[in-house]
Formats: C-alpha cells, sequence, structure tokens
C-alpha cells in the first residue's frame, strides 16, 4: 500500500520509499484525482483544471498518457480495469480508489475532527495532544511543488485555511490548560504572518493578559484596531472589542477555568528520541545525556538504531534489548533498515510525540559552512527540537556545570531550555555566557538578556542560573566554558546560510567539554519572552 502526502510537496511512498511521479503535469493530474479522492473526475475537469483556458488540441490524448503512466508506477499488478485497480477508468473520467489512511489530508481532518469533539466535551487536554498531531502531519505549504498549476491555488487556498482554524482551535485548547506562557511567542508570530485574523489577535491579547502583562495586552488591541482601520476603514469585530473591555476591568472570567488544568502536569510528559546512525557516532556523550535527561523526568526514552544493512538488524536489535534491560526508567528501542536519515527521524518524531531528538556526530562532521545536507533535511522538518550531540565523553558529576552560550536567538532559547531541563535532573550549576560591552563601539553588556533569560527559566521549571560575561571573542568563550560538563548552545538563526556559525565551529573544533548544537523544532518553546531591545549576538557573528 502506498502512502500518498499532499500537505506540502506532492510525495508517493512506498514500501521502498519515495516513488518518481514524473513531470509537473503528470503529479497535477495526480493530486487532482487525490483532492477528489473515491470521487469520478472528468476528463473535461482535468483538462480545464490542468490548462486553464487554453488546453492544446491534444489535450485527452496527454491527459489519458498520464493515467498510463500513473497506472503502471502506482499499481503494476493491476492492469487496466482489472477488479481492485487503484485508478479506475469511470465514465466520464477516472476515479482513484483509496482508504482514509492512505492520504494525509484525510488523516488531518480526522486527528482534527476528534480533537474538535474533545474541545466541545471539555477535554482541552486531549484536543491540544489531537490538534498537534494533526498538524505534525505538515510539511510545509500544502502543494508546494504545484502552487502555479490552475488548479491549485484555490485548493491551496482551502487548505491553508484549514490548517490555520486547526491551529487556532489547538491554540484555544492550550490556553484552556494555562498554557499562556509558552503561546505569546508564537501568537506574536502568527498576527504578524496573518494580521487580519482577529481570532489570533484576540488569542494575543488573552495569552498576554494571563501572563500578567495587562499593558502588552491592551497595546495588542491598539495595534490591531490601527492595522484594520488603515487597511480596510473598519473597527475590530465586537468579540475583539469586549475582549478588551474584559481585560480593562480585569474580569475574573479571563483566567483559564482550573477544572481544566487540574491533573495536567506543567509539562506535558512527551519522549525523548536518540537516533544513532552510521560511523560518525563518537563516545557515549548523546546516550549520557539522553539517561540524564530522561533518569529523573516523567517521559521516555526511545533509542533507535539505523542500520543499512539487514544483517546488522539481529546483532543491533539484541545489544539494544540488554541496553534497555539495564536502564531504571521506561525505554523502548528499536532498529531498522533506513536510507534516508531525514526522513526516519521525522517519522519517529512524528508518531511518538517526541519532544526532542538527539543526534550523535564527531567534529569533522560539523566543520565546514555549509551543514551537511542530511542534517539540514532534519532540521527543516522536524516537529521536535533537535540536538546534535559532539562525540566527546560526558561526566556529569556533582559541582559541574551546564553552560550556555547565550545570544537571544531562536534556536538559543531552544539551548536554553534543554540546558535547563539537564541541570535539574543531572544535579548540575546552570551557567549563562554573554558578552561584556564594548564602549568604544557603543555595544552594552549582555547582563540584561541574561537576566531576562534567568527570570524566564526561573518561571518555567524553577532552576537558578549564574551570569557569565566574556569578552565578545572567540578564545574568550572557549576559557569560559572550559570547566563544563557540557556546552549547549542553539545554531544560528541565520544556519541556511552559516551553517552551524563561525563562533559554533570553534567551539565544535576547540572547546574541551562535550557540546550540544539545538536546532527549535516546529513545536511552540515555553521560555522565549516577545522580541526584546536587549538582544544580541557575539560580535565575530556576522
Amino acid at each position: 500500500m502506498v502512502d500518498f502526502r499532499i500537505l506540502g510537496p506532492l510525495e508517493v511512498v512506498g514500501e521502498a520509499g519515495a516513488l518518481r511521479l514524473g513531470g509537473r503535469k503528470r503529479r497535477a493530474v495526480l493530486a487532482i484525482l487525490l483532492l477528489n479522492a473515491n470521487r469520478v473526475v472528468s476528463i473535461d475537469r482535468l483538462a480545464d483544471d490542468l490548462y486553464g483556458d487554453a488546453p492544446p488540441a491534444t489535450v485527452v490524448t496527454q491527459v489519458q498518457a498520464h493515467i498510463s503512466q500513473l497506472r503502471k508506477l502506482l499499481d503494476p499488478d493491476h492492469p487496466a480495469g482489472a477488479p481492485g485497480s487503484l485508478l479506475e477508468t469511470r465514465e466520464p473520467g477516472y476515479l482513484i480508489r483509496v482508504a482514509p489512511e492512505q492520504v494525509d489530508l484525510h488523516r488531518f481532518e480526522r486527528l482534527t475532527e476528534e480533537a474538535l469533539r474533545a474541545l466541545a466535551a471539555g477535554d482541552a487536554q486531549s484536543a491540544a495532544t489531537g490538534f498537534r498531531r494533526g498538524l505534525d502531519l505538515w510539511r510545509g505549504p500544502a502543494l508546494a511543488d504545484l502552487a502555479d498549476e490552475p488548479f491549485a491555488q484555490p485548493a491551496v487556498a482551502r487548505l491553508e485555511e484549514l490548517r490555520l482554524a486547526a491551529l487556532e482551535h489547538r491554540i484555544e485548547a492550550e490556553l484552556a490548560l494555562g498554557r499562556q506562557l509558552g503561546l505569546v511567542g508564537e501568537l506574536e508570530t502568527l498576527v504578524r504572518e496573518h494580521p487580519f485574523r482577529e481570532r489570533l489577535r484576540g488569542q494575543l491579547m488573552l495569552a498576554l493578559y494571563r501572563s500578567g502583562r495587562q499593558t502588552d495586552a491592551l497595546a495588542a488591541y491598539r495595534e490591531a484596531r490601527r492595522v484594520l482601520v488603515e487597511s480596510f476603514g473598519v473597527d475590530p469585530t465586537s468579540a475583539l472589542q469586549k475582549l478588551e473591555r474584559a481585560i480593562l476591568r480585569q474580569d475574573p472570567e479571563l483566567e483559564p477555568d482550573p477544572t481544566a488544568i487540574r491533573g495536567v502536569p506543567a509539562d506535558e510528559p512527551r519522549a525523548l528520541l536518540v537516533v544513532e546512525h552510521g560511523d560518525e557516532i563518537g563516545a557515549d556523550v548523546q546516550l549520557r545525556l539522553a539517561e540524564a535527561l530522561t533518569a529523573r523526568a516523567e517521559s521516555e526514552l526511545i533509542v533507535v538504531r539505523l542500520v543499512e544493512d539487514d544483517g546488522e538488524l539481529a546483532p543491533a536489535t539484541a545489544e539494544l534489548n540488554a541496553r534497555r534491560r539495564a536502564f531504571s526508567f521506561a525505554a523502548r528501542v528499536a532498529a531498522l533498515m533506513s536510507r534516508d536519515l531525514a526522513e526516519d527521524v521525522v517519522r519517529l518524531a512524528r508518531v511518538n510525540a517526541v519532544e526532542l531528538v538527539l543526534l550523535g556526530a564527531m567534529p569533522d562532521y560539523l566543520a565546514g559552512d555549509a551543514i551537511p545536507d542530511e542534517l539540514s533535511a532534519v532540521f527543516e522538518r522536524s516537529p521536535a527540537d533537535v540536538g546534535v550531540a559532539v562525540g566527546r565523553e560526558a561526566e556529569f558529576v556533582p559541582g559541574g556545570s551546564v553552560d550556555v552560550p547565550f545570544g537571544g536567538g531562536e534556536h538559543d532559547w531552544a539551548a536554553l531550555e534543554l540546558a535547563a531541563s539537564l541541570a535539574s535532573s543531572a544535579g548540575l550549576a546552570l551557567r549563562l555566557v554573554g558578552t561584556e560591552g564594548v564602549a568604544a563601539a557603543g555595544r552594552r553588556d549582555a547582563s540584561r538578556l541574561l537576566a531576562d533569560a534567568s527570570l524566564a527559566v526561573q518561571r518555567a521549571v524553577g532552576v537558578e542560573s549564574q551570569p557569565v560575561l566574556a569578552e565578545p571573542e572567540a578564545k574568550a568563550l572557549l576559557q569560559a566554558v572550559e570547566h563544563a560538563a557540557v556546552v549547549v548552545i542553539g545554531v544560528a538563526d541565520r544556519w541556511r546560510v552559516e551553517g552551524i556559525g563561525e563562533l559554533r565551529r570553534t567551539l565544535v573544533r576547540d572547546a574541551r567539554p562535550p557540546l550540544v548544537l539545538v536546532h527549535r523544532g516546529l513545536r511552540p518553546g515555553s521560555l522565549a519572552p516577545r522580541e526584546t531591545a536587549t538582544r544580541f549576538t557575539w560580535s565575530i557573528e556576522p
């Protein structure tokens, strides 16, 4: 059975992996049939959708040829017209017969419908989980590789509306669970991307208010009104105006229902996924980190080893099972054949509600100006945060510290979340390392940003931290982290252009402690506050 994916670039995946579909028009024919799955699509409709008002004289022949090639590719065991065929000829056109679970769009719709029922029944926890699982199926804009085709624009607009509606419902569920602190940054980004969606504006106002930021909540309303008046000459809806008045009088009804939060842990238990792959795995830092993070937390460890030869499956599984029996906490293990690291990592993260993926690497793996393609693909597509543990031996002894070179970037906040969890689990100190001021250049020191980060960590996970200021150069940073048990740092925000960043390459190459590079996943984090004027970056980076 093949798996059809349209929530992103069109993909068809069989037992042997992704199938090559051929030319753009052939992929468009398949996409049109999938959007109308189990229904007959006429040849005239296909012609109109493929070519608009200017079909070629041979359009019928071309459609028939595309259908013939798709049959050979997708359903080679069934000749045309045979019972049970995937692609059927039905007057006046064609039909693709698929099961609901074969198409990611249908899975998304099922998950969101179940989540909506849970939300209506007052089960915000199940609703939030269901919406997240549905949204995790998205790999980017729907049918991204066919966006310019005549048929695609209305279809893509409809699918994007479905995605945004599910996103708004997920945020509603998480607000009901009292998770406003982790939603503010995400909502600010969404409002910038969709300035006319008043529901998102209202959710931002509510999240800000519940986070103790009444002034910012009212400012968010004023900005919403300014945008609507300047763009359309209209005021916000009565619902948004009502919310503003409730915030002004500090209406008790704005607080979340305590019965919805009761019994739900502050950090929803999720899984931590360790992926062992290839010869680049160095010493035990990757697994030691995972054990430290899992041993004292209410979460599950999943260890998966990717192998390239079926002869490796049995011994790898036996070794993993022996390791699992030695753990003192919940763990699952497996080995599998893999030809595509990113595909398997992303699939495992989505299926198992993974919060953090831990990969391993030797220093030379990250030495180039660009991040290796397979790792870039993981960064792009993983719903979970990704940590890359550079292969040095890790030893978490009392009195040691987790050091975080912190510049306030998106991925630095993700690194801080991981570092705070590790410090708490392993009984280590947490040190935040920033730059000293440079008076001649008019650059102030990083103490304000480190204070923001420290307050956020105390609020979210109750971990204290120590600020450390170093000169803004690589040598000084190396000296600052020399005695750490482990260094955790986010990749550069411009990693697609810079790779991991020159400063980070220096740390990978020359730092004594083991190092973990962190990339923020698609899921929202719990620490980062709204953007602040104290943000800075290490001066040796562009």
